[in-house]
């Protein structure tokens, strides 16, 4: 989720709203479903949102939705833009990054606050809606610094959106002191050395100049002739990336949050040559593009999904108070609003995004719960409730509660926990036919088959369920047991103090024939102590302490298994039934995730303690 850091005196001050103390913004705050997070060391808020708003990736944002709750503004709001005086020219561009998108915005007064803000905001839209920089890159220049060519009517200026050679371009990057090549600047700059593998592979890279030369080096970094700074009154605003529809909205977002500073938005054509990729080939786009959307939504799905009864005013009145504007009509079904979206709002795609709107203008924590008008009532199953009573005792017996990822891998689940990965069926076919051959004498005779070495009935060796197009390596498989997910946190928390008492219950699968999907699923308990004094003792005492909690009869007769020491495990046996295994890990398991310390840990099945 974005955190964003925004100044409560800023907001304050951009609101309006000097009188609100710092807790009554986070109230306010929250009610938009901005949640605090901390404090920043310049006493800051730390603000978590749902990634949705991009509006509120600065403080200006923030606060345009703080005067919208507090009834200050109302309905859509639309920028006055003078006429375009500059226009970037595209021609020759490489065709990975074909699109690129402008503004100008004049008379800013630009203090050190601002200047971070617009810092931030540029550096949030690049990790979000940017995928950091791939989609879309945001360049932000001083004005005066440019010196425009002039445009074939002879009348304003221009700068040219092309490719250049990447050994032959030079240019003063930011952060530097003489002038570099496109090449050097990805192979020695810091930030080129960031982001220049995402044009590493282009014969030709992108590149923005002006009369002077190169300024700008998308996506990867900007010169430092045009850099912008707090005596920075004008700024030319240039995005590129692949999809036009992206960085115009990126950029409106940019434009919104300088004109609630006091900059006056300027429109830039953007004009495409007849050969150009895409589908603006030849076009002329005049940007900013603030243009409002409309969507329809009909008053009893309002209705209906709040569980609210509301009259068409009151509608009306809480679609302005969310920054919207919607104009009553008439549908198939009934009354309807023809809804107005402001154009710095990219997340409104579905007419449930207006309903949610008009909910938070209502206040969602004014709303009643009321029972469903069904036939029955929902409770809680009683697996669940088993499993919460086992989290409690659990943390009751002093393990911090774990919920960790169900995918995992074959090496993480099997290997480094020293067990066997099971084999495919065209794997099992290929073994018996070795074993055929060495029995015929055709072969070399091994010491017998890794799994059963490994053990072919012990805890987590099972056929795991694969997945069939996986996104990442990390994760191909589901977890046939959760000890391993476990040691993966320990091994990520060496760097912090021990002891370290875990414990997670959570899901376990493996393929079973007899099941109607094949895939038999199970919940499970793991837990592990490491400290320097772990011992099978402790683990025991731990699982002695849950089995009486739940009144069970615990047994541990001693067994083996590749992830324990030997003479040092266990098979927890519950009521008579085995169920799962206890013991100290094995140094090669613990060596195998870097932990310098003894780890005693035990799994078992969560249903055994119905």
């Amino acid at each position: 989720m974005p955190v964003v850091d925004v100044d409560p005196d800023e907001l304050r001050y951009l609101t309006g709203h000097s009188e609100k103390d710092d807790d009554e913004l986070r109230s306010d705050l929250f009610d938009l479903g901005l949640e605090f997070e901390g404090w920043t060391e310049d006493d800051e808020f730390q603000l978590e949102f749902a990634p949705d708003r991009l509006d509120r990736l600065s403080v200006e944002g923030v606060a345009r939705s703080l005067r919208y709750h507090y009834g200050d503004d109302r309905g859509v709001e639309v920028p006055n833009t003078n006429s375009a005086d500059w226009t970037i020219e595209v021609e020759d561009q490489p065709d990975e990054r074909p699109y690129v998108t402008g503004a100008v915005v004049r008379g800013l007064d630009m203090d050190e606050a601002a200047l971070e803000s617009l810092i931030q905001l540029q550096e949030k839209l690049h990790a979000t809606m940017g995928r950091k920089r791939a989609k879309g890159a945001i360049g932000v220049h001083d004005l005066t610094m440019l010196k425009g060519d002039s445009v074939t009517d002879e009348t304003g200026n221009s700068i040219t959106y092309t490719s250049a050679d990447p050994d032959e371009a030079t240019f003063v990057p930011l952060d530097a002191d003489a002038e570099m090549t496109p090449r050097e600047v990805m192979e020695s700059h810091e930030t080129g050395q960031t982001y220049g593998d995402l044009v590493a592979d282009f014969d030709r890279v992108p590149a923005i100049y002006d009369a002077i030369g190169l300024f700008s080096f998308p996506p990867v970094i900007n010169g430092r002739r045009t850099e912008v700074s707090v005596d920075s009154r004008d700024l030319f605003i240039e995005m590129t990336g692949t999809d036009q529809w992206t960085i115009d909205h990126m950029c409106n977002i940019v434009c919104y949050a300088l004109a609630a500073r006091g900059g006056q938005v300027e429109q830039v054509d953007v004009s495409y040559a007849d050969d150009a990729p895409g589908e603006y080939a030849g076009k002329t786009l005049e940007r900013p593009d603030f243009s409002v959307r409309t969507k329809t939504v009909t008053h009893d799905r309002i209705e209906s999904i709040l569980g609210v009864s509301l009259d068409s005013r009151e509608v009306i009145d809480y679609a302005e108070r969310a920054g919207l504007d919607a104009t009553e009509t008439e549908a198939d079904d009934g009354v309807a609003y023809e809804v107005e979206i402001p154009p710095y709002r990219v997340d409104v795609i579905h007419p449930l995004d207006i309903i949610d709107d008009i909910g938070r203008a209502l206040g969602f924590n004014s709303l009643e719960p009321t029972y469903p008008d069904v036939s029955t009532v929902g409770g809680r199953h009683e697996r669940s409730r088993l499993e919460d009573a086992a989290r409690d005792a659990l943390v009751g017996l002093g393990f911090e509660d774990l919920l960790n990822f169900h995918m995992i891998n074959e090496a993480e689940n099997f290997e480094r926990m020293g067990l066997s990965v099971p084999r495919t069926d065209e794997q099992a076919s290929s073994a018996e036919q070795s074993s055929a051959d060495r029995s015929s004498g055709q072969g070399p005779r091994e010491d017998g088959d890794n799994r059963e070495q490994a053990g072919g009935d012990a805890v987590g060796q099972a056929d795991p369920v694969t997945i069939q197009e996986p996104y990442s390596e990390d994760y191909t498989i589901l977890r046939t047991w959760a000890l391993p997910s476990i040691m993966m946190v320990l091994e990520n928390n060496t760097h912090r103090s021990y002891p370290q008492d875990l414990a997670e219950i959570g899901l376990a699968a493996s393929l079973d024939d007899s099941e109607n999907t094949g895939v038999a699923e199970h919940r499970t308990v793991a837990a592990a102590l490491a400290r320097t004094d772990a011992s099978y003792e402790d683990a025991k005492a731990r699982l002695q302490a849950l089995a009486d909690a739940f009144d069970k009869d615990l047994a541990t007769p001693p067994t083996t298994h590749p992830s324990f020491i030997g003479g040092r495990a266990a098979e927890v046996v519950l009521d008579g039934e085995p169920v799962g295994v206890i013991g100290e890990i094995h140094p090669k398991v613990l060596v195998e995730h870097d932990l310098e310390l003894p780890v005693a840990a035990f799994e078992f099945r969560l249903d055994a303690l119905e």
